[in-house]
């Protein structure tokens, strides 16, 4: 799995850092370092994914070992990477699709075949679904923040409601008891889904 280009880091309700992975690593080695007792949670910035960092030792051995991470050992010179099915060279990998033999017959009678046919289906449905998936993407994100971070404060499966239901007034008169940092945070978490604050 590769490390989200930027993070963000809670210490309980208090934003500690955000931004670069490098940059939000030494701000949370600081806090645990110091023994604060709030739970300290790190986030991707876009999906809001859990992130997690190995923070034994001093911070140029943690800022090391994240530099390492991202990096695949490198091809001795005579040697090749493995050939798989499918044009590797053009980004095509092929994976298995199970069809019933009349989606089979309709893609084969397609020109260029099955795999151009699907390759068009998906291209097309990707472009007709934009909008809803750019959507349904913010209001995972905000929903998976929240749960961490917002679950036990007051409105919150309304605020949750909400959210799905794209009602931006309700929500941020629901969140606006919150503390600010978890706010702010899920106010610009939802806003690919429910448009800018007023």
């Amino acid at each position: 799995m590769t490390s989200p280009a930027t993070c963000i880091a809670f210490e309980g309700v208090r934003r500690i850092a955000s931004g670069a992975l490098k940059d939000v690593a030494v701000a949370v080695k600081a806090v645990v370092d110091r023994g604060e007792s709030a739970p300290v949670l790190i986030f991707d910035s876009v999906t809001s994914q859990p992130v997690e960092f190995d923070l034994r030792g001093p911070v140029d051995e943690v800022i090391g070992r994240l530099a390492g991470a991202d990096v695949a050992p490198p091809l001795a010179a005579n040697e090749e990477a493995p050939r798989g099915r499918g044009r590797p060279k053009l980004g095509v990998v092929a994976r298995e699709v199970t069809l019933l033999p009349r989606h089979w017959d309709w893609l084969n009678g397609q020109p260029g075949g099955a795999s151009v046919a699907l390759r068009r289906l998906v291209d097309a449905a990707r472009a007709a679904n934009e909008d809803h998936d750019r959507v349904r993407r913010a209001q995972e994100a905000t929903y998976r923040f929240m749960t961490a971070l917002a679950g036990n404060l007051a409105g919150f499966e309304d605020a949750t409601r909400a959210l799905f239901a794209n009602d931006r007034a309700r929500f941020d008169d629901l969140t606006a008891p919150w503390p600010t940092d978890v706010r702010d945070h899920v106010r610009s978490l939802s806003e690919p889904a429910l448009g800018a604050s007023a």
